[in-house]
């Protein structure tokens, strides 16, 4: 199977040459510091960076240069920095073309609650909710199961949801899925992971046509 690193490296084939990208917290943020060669990238922080790079090395940091989630970041020649109006001005005008976020629950459907868990107090939705309403392109990134080995891929939601029907394809340490009308449709695998092992670990309806390959890089 995957660990958070696999999940962030099977990502980054999902970028294209020229494409904005808005990472979110956890492990979509890691995506930045695996950008295949040959293709250029802009990811966004909806705190106010556009054309991050990747982590910065131990000692090199600066804590006035963050990402959303408060990690220290590195920034590429030619970024920017700007206020928060102008960061969802651009989640909002559709200017992103690939948002990578997590979440702690995802249905067949498409909907995905990141943002709440009843009893544990937080700030608030943030900017997720401008995300899924807007982007028309959305990946998560996701453990398949709690630490319970309960599964995260439902049939529908159990926590407040963030959006409704915007997910068109998940990332796990175990599998790569796709939302359809149907359900999950399994694509790939983890090395080492058996489709009879997805499927006990998934909820929701899963579709497994043909031969299922295993996750390459």
């Amino acid at each position: 199977m995957l660990d958070k690193i696999g999940i962030a490296k099977r990502l980054a084939k999902e970028l294209k040459d020229g494409y904005y990208v808005n990472l979110g917290i956890g492990i979509p943020t890691l995506v930045a510091n695996y950008v295949p060669e040959g293709i250029a990238v802009e990811f966004q922080s909806e705190n106010g960076v556009l054309g991050m790079g990747p982590f910065p090395f131990e000692g090199e940091e600066d804590a006035d240069v963050i990402n959303a989630g408060k990690q220290t970041i590195t920034t590429l020649p030619g970024a920017s920095f700007f206020d928060s109006a102008l960061s969802f001005s651009m989640i909002r005008g559709k200017h992103v073309d690939l948002t990578i976020l997590g979440a702690m629950e995802v249905a067949e459907n498409g909907d995905i609650a990141n943002w709440k868990i009843p009893g544990k107090m937080v700030k608030g939705m943030g900017g997720a909710m401008d995300l899924v309403a807007s982007a028309e392109n959305i990946i998560v990134a996701m453990m398949h199961t709690n630490k319970e080995g309960e599964s995260k891929l439902l049939k529908r939601c159990t926590l407040p949801l963030t959006g409704i029907g915007c997910i068109k394809k998940i990332v796990t340490n175990l599998a790569v899925l796709e939302i359809t009308e149907k359900g999950f449709k399994l694509l790939e695998r983890a090395p080492g992971v058996t489709i009879e092992e997805i499927k006990n670990a998934t909820e929701g309806t899963l579709i497994i046509e043909g031969l299922i390959p295993e996750i390459t890089f």
